[in-house]
Protein backbone atom coordinates (compact mmCIF):
# COMPACT_ATOMS: atom_id res chain seq x y z
CA UNK A 1 0.00 0.00 0.00
CA UNK A 2 2.97 2.16 1.04
CA UNK A 3 6.43 2.60 0.25
CA UNK A 4 8.06 1.45 4.00
CA UNK A 5 9.63 3.88 5.99
CA UNK A 6 13.32 3.77 7.20
CA UNK A 7 13.78 1.94 10.46
CA UNK A 8 12.93 4.09 13.49
CA UNK A 9 16.12 6.56 15.25
CA UNK A 10 17.20 6.70 11.49
CA UNK A 11 16.02 9.63 9.04
CA UNK A 12 15.37 8.99 6.11
CA UNK A 13 17.97 9.35 3.10
CA UNK A 14 17.25 10.69 -0.44
CA UNK A 15 17.19 7.00 -1.57
CA UNK A 16 14.09 6.42 0.53
CA UNK A 17 12.33 9.46 -0.82
CA UNK A 18 12.77 8.22 -4.55
CA UNK A 19 9.58 6.82 -5.47
CA UNK A 20 9.72 3.11 -6.78
CA UNK A 21 10.30 1.24 -9.75
CA UNK A 22 6.47 -0.32 -9.71
CA UNK A 23 5.16 3.64 -9.09
CA UNK A 24 7.62 5.62 -12.09
CA UNK A 25 8.15 2.33 -13.86
CA UNK A 26 5.03 2.84 -16.41
CA UNK A 27 5.71 6.21 -16.99
CA UNK A 28 9.06 5.53 -18.08
CA UNK A 29 7.41 2.53 -20.30
CA UNK A 30 5.25 5.22 -21.84
CA UNK A 31 7.56 7.60 -22.41
CA UNK A 32 9.72 5.20 -24.08
CA UNK A 33 6.83 4.08 -26.30
CA UNK A 34 6.07 7.46 -27.38
CA UNK A 35 10.08 8.04 -28.41
CA UNK A 36 9.81 5.03 -30.45
CA UNK A 37 6.53 5.70 -32.80
CA UNK A 38 7.55 9.16 -32.85
CA UNK A 39 10.98 8.23 -34.43
CA UNK A 40 9.07 5.89 -36.66
CA UNK A 41 6.29 8.68 -37.86
CA UNK A 42 5.77 12.06 -38.12
CA UNK A 43 2.01 11.96 -37.16
CA UNK A 44 2.47 10.27 -33.88
CA UNK A 45 3.47 13.69 -32.31
CA UNK A 46 0.50 15.97 -33.52
CA UNK A 47 -2.56 17.26 -31.31
CA UNK A 48 -4.98 15.49 -33.46
CA UNK A 49 -3.32 12.01 -33.44
CA UNK A 50 -2.94 12.31 -29.93
CA UNK A 51 -6.32 13.38 -29.14
CA UNK A 52 -7.60 10.59 -30.98
CA UNK A 53 -5.26 8.44 -28.75
CA UNK A 54 -7.16 9.52 -25.93
CA UNK A 55 -10.83 8.78 -27.68
CA UNK A 56 -9.37 5.37 -28.44
CA UNK A 57 -8.61 4.72 -25.42
CA UNK A 58 -11.13 5.99 -22.87
CA UNK A 59 -13.55 2.96 -23.15
CA UNK A 60 -11.05 0.50 -22.10
CA UNK A 61 -9.42 3.10 -19.83
CA UNK A 62 -12.82 3.09 -17.58
CA UNK A 63 -13.30 -0.59 -17.72
CA UNK A 64 -9.72 -0.56 -16.16
CA UNK A 65 -11.16 1.34 -13.07
CA UNK A 66 -13.16 -1.33 -12.14
CA UNK A 67 -11.13 -3.64 -13.18
CA UNK A 68 -8.48 -2.56 -10.70
CA UNK A 69 -10.78 -2.44 -8.22
CA UNK A 70 -11.43 -5.90 -7.89
CA UNK A 71 -7.70 -7.05 -8.88
CA UNK A 72 -6.93 -5.05 -5.69
CA UNK A 73 -9.01 -7.01 -4.15
CA UNK A 74 -7.04 -9.94 -5.19
CA UNK A 75 -9.77 -11.27 -7.68
CA UNK A 76 -9.90 -10.45 -11.38
CA UNK A 77 -12.73 -10.02 -13.95
CA UNK A 78 -13.15 -11.64 -17.34
CA UNK A 79 -16.66 -10.97 -17.95
CA UNK A 80 -15.93 -7.07 -18.33
CA UNK A 81 -16.34 -6.14 -22.08
CA UNK A 82 -19.17 -8.71 -22.55
CA UNK A 83 -20.94 -7.00 -19.68
CA UNK A 84 -20.06 -3.56 -21.05
CA UNK A 85 -21.60 -4.85 -24.81
CA UNK A 86 -24.45 -5.91 -22.93
CA UNK A 87 -25.56 -2.61 -21.24
CA UNK A 88 -24.71 -0.83 -24.34
CA UNK A 89 -27.49 -2.96 -26.21
CA UNK A 90 -30.06 -2.59 -23.45
CA UNK A 91 -29.78 1.21 -23.38
CA UNK A 92 -29.77 1.47 -27.11
CA UNK A 93 -32.66 -1.08 -27.67
CA UNK A 94 -34.38 0.51 -24.79
CA UNK A 95 -34.13 4.14 -26.58
CA UNK A 96 -34.97 3.05 -30.27
CA UNK A 97 -37.17 0.39 -29.91
CA UNK A 98 -39.01 0.59 -27.08
CA UNK A 99 -39.20 4.53 -27.20
CA UNK A 100 -37.67 4.97 -23.48
CA UNK A 101 -36.30 8.47 -22.61
CA UNK A 102 -32.92 8.59 -23.79
CA UNK A 103 -31.52 9.31 -19.69
CA UNK A 104 -33.49 6.84 -18.86
CA UNK A 105 -32.55 4.40 -21.14
CA UNK A 106 -29.10 4.99 -19.89
CA UNK A 107 -29.83 4.45 -16.80
CA UNK A 108 -31.22 1.03 -17.42
CA UNK A 109 -28.28 0.38 -19.31
CA UNK A 110 -26.17 0.89 -16.28
CA UNK A 111 -28.65 -0.62 -13.91
CA UNK A 112 -28.21 -4.27 -15.91
CA UNK A 113 -24.24 -3.80 -16.37
CA UNK A 114 -24.72 -3.26 -12.22
CA UNK A 115 -26.19 -6.14 -12.06
CA UNK A 116 -23.98 -8.75 -13.90
CA UNK A 117 -21.32 -7.24 -11.50
CA UNK A 118 -23.53 -8.13 -8.06
CA UNK A 119 -24.50 -11.26 -9.98
CA UNK A 120 -20.77 -12.01 -10.08
CA UNK A 121 -19.90 -10.66 -6.10
CA UNK A 122 -22.81 -12.84 -4.86
CA UNK A 123 -21.14 -16.27 -6.53
CA UNK A 124 -18.30 -15.24 -4.97
CA UNK A 125 -18.84 -14.27 -1.44
CA UNK A 126 -21.74 -16.90 -0.91
CA UNK A 127 -20.92 -19.59 -2.96
CA UNK A 128 -17.53 -19.32 -2.90
CA UNK A 129 -16.90 -20.52 -6.20
CA UNK A 130 -13.39 -18.53 -7.94
CA UNK A 131 -13.59 -15.19 -9.25
CA UNK A 132 -11.83 -17.01 -12.29
CA UNK A 133 -14.65 -19.30 -12.82
CA UNK A 134 -17.51 -16.93 -12.17
CA UNK A 135 -16.43 -14.46 -14.18
CA UNK A 136 -15.62 -16.77 -17.05
CA UNK A 137 -19.22 -17.99 -16.74
CA UNK A 138 -21.07 -14.53 -16.94
CA UNK A 139 -18.89 -13.56 -19.94
CA UNK A 140 -20.57 -16.19 -21.92
CA UNK A 141 -23.84 -15.41 -20.17
CA UNK A 142 -23.43 -11.65 -21.03
CA UNK A 143 -22.44 -12.89 -24.76
CA UNK A 144 -25.20 -14.90 -25.34
CA UNK A 145 -27.72 -12.36 -24.02
CA UNK A 146 -26.44 -9.28 -25.98
CA UNK A 147 -26.77 -11.91 -28.51
CA UNK A 148 -30.15 -12.66 -28.21
CA UNK A 149 -31.71 -9.03 -27.10
CA UNK A 150 -29.87 -7.23 -30.17
CA UNK A 151 -30.41 -10.67 -33.12
CA UNK A 152 -26.83 -9.97 -33.62
CA UNK A 153 -27.93 -6.91 -35.70
CA UNK A 154 -26.52 -3.11 -34.55
CA UNK A 155 -28.62 -0.79 -33.04
CA UNK A 156 -28.65 2.97 -35.18
CA UNK A 157 -30.59 6.29 -35.29
CA UNK A 158 -29.52 6.80 -31.82
CA UNK A 159 -31.21 10.08 -29.57
CA UNK A 160 -28.76 12.85 -29.40
CA UNK A 161 -28.50 12.27 -25.60
CA UNK A 162 -27.05 8.83 -25.98
CA UNK A 163 -24.15 10.07 -28.46
CA UNK A 164 -23.49 13.76 -26.08
CA UNK A 165 -19.91 12.26 -25.00
CA UNK A 166 -18.35 11.60 -28.36
CA UNK A 167 -19.28 15.23 -29.37
CA UNK A 168 -16.14 17.34 -29.25
CA UNK A 169 -15.04 20.91 -28.29
CA UNK A 170 -11.73 22.64 -29.13
CA UNK A 171 -8.68 22.51 -26.60
CA UNK A 172 -6.10 24.43 -28.34
CA UNK A 173 -5.50 23.08 -32.08
CA UNK A 174 -6.66 19.58 -30.85
CA UNK A 175 -10.39 18.30 -30.62
CA UNK A 176 -11.45 16.62 -27.39
CA UNK A 177 -14.34 14.26 -26.68
CA UNK A 178 -16.35 15.03 -23.83
CA UNK A 179 -15.95 11.61 -22.63
CA UNK A 180 -12.41 11.76 -22.37
CA UNK A 181 -13.20 14.47 -19.92
CA UNK A 182 -15.59 12.26 -18.07
CA UNK A 183 -12.80 9.20 -18.20
CA UNK A 184 -10.32 11.52 -16.50
CA UNK A 185 -12.62 12.94 -13.79
CA UNK A 186 -13.52 9.29 -12.90
CA UNK A 187 -9.65 8.48 -12.68
CA UNK A 188 -9.73 11.24 -10.00
CA UNK A 189 -12.66 10.36 -8.39
CA UNK A 190 -11.46 6.95 -7.72
CA UNK A 191 -7.56 8.10 -7.19
CA UNK A 192 -9.37 10.17 -4.17
CA UNK A 193 -11.43 7.47 -3.15
CA UNK A 194 -8.39 4.71 -2.94
CA UNK A 195 -6.14 7.47 -1.60
CA UNK A 196 -7.76 9.35 1.26
CA UNK A 197 -10.96 7.67 2.18
CA UNK A 198 -11.67 5.15 4.90
CA UNK A 199 -13.57 2.13 2.22
CA UNK A 200 -10.37 2.84 0.00
CA UNK A 201 -7.87 1.63 3.16
CA UNK A 202 -10.55 -1.12 3.91
CA UNK A 203 -10.13 -2.02 0.12
CA UNK A 204 -6.06 -2.85 0.20
CA UNK A 205 -6.49 -4.04 3.67
CA UNK A 206 -7.98 -6.73 2.26
CA UNK A 207 -6.67 -7.46 -0.86
CA UNK A 208 -2.95 -6.92 1.09
CA UNK A 209 -4.18 -9.49 4.16
CA UNK A 210 -7.57 -11.27 3.94
CA UNK A 211 -6.84 -12.85 7.55
CA UNK A 212 -5.68 -9.47 9.19
CA UNK A 213 -8.70 -7.68 7.29
CA UNK A 214 -10.89 -10.33 9.20
CA UNK A 215 -9.21 -9.89 12.74
CA UNK A 216 -9.83 -6.19 12.15
CA UNK A 217 -13.35 -7.07 11.94
CA UNK A 218 -13.77 -5.43 8.34
CA UNK A 219 -16.13 -8.17 6.05
CA UNK A 220 -15.06 -9.11 3.08
CA UNK A 221 -18.15 -10.26 2.21
CA UNK A 222 -19.58 -6.78 1.71
CA UNK A 223 -16.76 -5.19 0.28
CA UNK A 224 -16.49 -8.00 -2.50
CA UNK A 225 -20.24 -7.68 -3.33
CA UNK A 226 -19.23 -3.36 -3.21
CA UNK A 227 -16.42 -3.68 -5.59
CA UNK A 228 -17.83 -6.10 -8.43
CA UNK A 229 -21.33 -4.35 -8.05
CA UNK A 230 -19.30 -0.60 -8.62
CA UNK A 231 -17.27 -2.88 -11.40
CA UNK A 232 -19.98 -3.24 -12.91
CA UNK A 233 -22.10 0.07 -13.28
CA UNK A 234 -18.82 1.36 -14.43
CA UNK A 235 -18.86 -0.77 -17.27
CA UNK A 236 -22.14 0.31 -17.93
CA UNK A 237 -20.70 3.70 -18.14
CA UNK A 238 -17.83 2.45 -20.80
CA UNK A 239 -20.83 1.03 -22.60
CA UNK A 240 -22.13 4.64 -22.72
CA UNK A 241 -18.28 6.06 -24.02
CA UNK A 242 -18.26 3.27 -26.36
CA UNK A 243 -21.71 4.18 -27.87
CA UNK A 244 -21.39 7.77 -27.50
CA UNK A 245 -17.73 7.13 -29.94
CA UNK A 246 -19.22 3.72 -32.45
CA UNK A 247 -22.74 5.30 -32.87
CA UNK A 248 -24.23 2.61 -32.80
CA UNK A 249 -24.68 -0.21 -30.43
CA UNK A 250 -22.90 -2.98 -31.02
CA UNK A 251 -23.42 -6.46 -30.00
CA UNK A 252 -20.21 -7.79 -30.82
CA UNK A 253 -18.06 -4.81 -28.85
CA UNK A 254 -16.48 -5.61 -25.96
CA UNK A 255 -14.30 -9.09 -27.00
CA UNK A 256 -11.17 -7.95 -26.25
CA UNK A 257 -11.76 -5.62 -23.71
CA UNK A 258 -11.12 -7.79 -21.19
CA UNK A 259 -7.70 -8.57 -21.90
CA UNK A 260 -6.65 -5.09 -22.79
CA UNK A 261 -8.33 -4.14 -19.41
CA UNK A 262 -6.03 -6.41 -17.89
CA UNK A 263 -2.91 -5.82 -19.57
CA UNK A 264 -3.81 -2.09 -18.43
CA UNK A 265 -3.98 -2.98 -14.91
CA UNK A 266 -0.74 -5.09 -14.63
CA UNK A 267 1.01 -2.64 -16.72
CA UNK A 268 0.38 0.04 -14.71
CA UNK A 269 1.87 -1.70 -11.71
CA UNK A 270 -1.31 -2.90 -9.79
CA UNK A 271 -0.46 -6.94 -8.34
CA UNK A 272 -2.54 -9.54 -9.25
CA UNK A 273 -1.85 -10.44 -5.95
CA UNK A 274 -3.83 -8.01 -4.22
CA UNK A 275 -3.45 -5.02 -1.78
CA UNK A 276 -0.55 -3.30 -3.97
CA UNK A 277 -1.27 -1.04 -7.22
CA UNK A 278 -2.68 2.68 -8.03
CA UNK A 279 -5.31 4.00 -10.19
CA UNK A 280 -2.66 6.59 -11.09
CA UNK A 281 -0.65 3.45 -12.79
CA UNK A 282 -4.01 1.85 -14.60
CA UNK A 283 -4.11 5.15 -16.20
CA UNK A 284 -1.16 5.21 -17.37
CA UNK A 285 -1.09 1.81 -18.54
CA UNK A 286 -4.36 2.52 -20.60
CA UNK A 287 -2.10 5.15 -22.44
CA UNK A 288 0.60 2.29 -23.10
CA UNK A 289 -2.33 -0.01 -25.01
CA UNK A 290 -3.42 3.16 -26.57
CA UNK A 291 -0.31 4.17 -27.94
CA UNK A 292 0.85 0.56 -29.11
CA UNK A 293 -2.33 0.42 -30.83
CA UNK A 294 -1.98 3.89 -32.59
CA UNK A 295 1.56 3.84 -33.06
CA UNK A 296 2.00 0.30 -34.94
CA UNK A 297 -1.51 1.11 -36.75
CA UNK A 298 0.70 4.52 -37.65
CA UNK A 299 3.65 2.44 -39.36
CA UNK A 300 1.57 -0.48 -40.90
CA UNK A 301 1.77 -3.07 -38.32
CA UNK A 302 -1.26 -5.69 -38.93
CA UNK A 303 -3.93 -5.62 -36.45
CA UNK A 304 -3.23 -9.13 -35.96
CA UNK A 305 0.09 -8.48 -34.81
CA UNK A 306 -1.06 -5.54 -32.16
CA UNK A 307 -3.41 -8.31 -31.06
CA UNK A 308 0.18 -10.73 -30.48
CA UNK A 309 2.22 -7.38 -28.77
CA UNK A 310 -0.73 -6.85 -26.16
CA UNK A 311 -0.62 -10.73 -25.40
CA UNK A 312 3.03 -10.25 -24.93
CA UNK A 313 2.94 -7.27 -23.01
CA UNK A 314 0.54 -8.55 -20.61
CA UNK A 315 2.71 -12.03 -20.15
CA UNK A 316 5.58 -9.65 -19.36
CA UNK A 317 4.14 -7.61 -16.64
CA UNK A 318 2.45 -10.68 -15.10
CA UNK A 319 5.79 -11.89 -15.05
CA UNK A 320 7.74 -8.87 -13.15
CA UNK A 321 4.99 -8.89 -10.65
CA UNK A 322 5.46 -12.62 -9.53
CA UNK A 323 8.97 -12.19 -9.67
CA UNK A 324 8.73 -8.38 -7.39
CA UNK A 325 6.23 -10.53 -5.25
CA UNK A 326 8.67 -13.63 -5.12
CA UNK A 327 11.30 -11.23 -3.76
CA UNK A 328 8.65 -9.38 -1.15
Amino acid sequence: MSTPSAPAGHPRTFTDRLPSLAEIGPLIALLLACGFFISQSNRFLSFQNLSLILQQTMVVAVIAIGQTLIVLTGGIDLSCGMVMAFGSIIMTKFAVTLGVPPVLAILCGIAASALFGALNGVLITRIKLPAFIVTLGTLNIAFALTQIYSNAESVSNLPDAIMFLGNTFKLGPADVTYGTVLTLLMYGATWFVLRDTVPGRHLYALGNNPEAARLMGLSSQKILLTVYTLAGAIYGIAALLSVSRTGVGDPQAGQTENLDSITAVVLGGTSLFGGRGSISGTLLGALIVGVFRNGLTLIGVSSVYQVLITGMLVILAVAADKLSHRRG
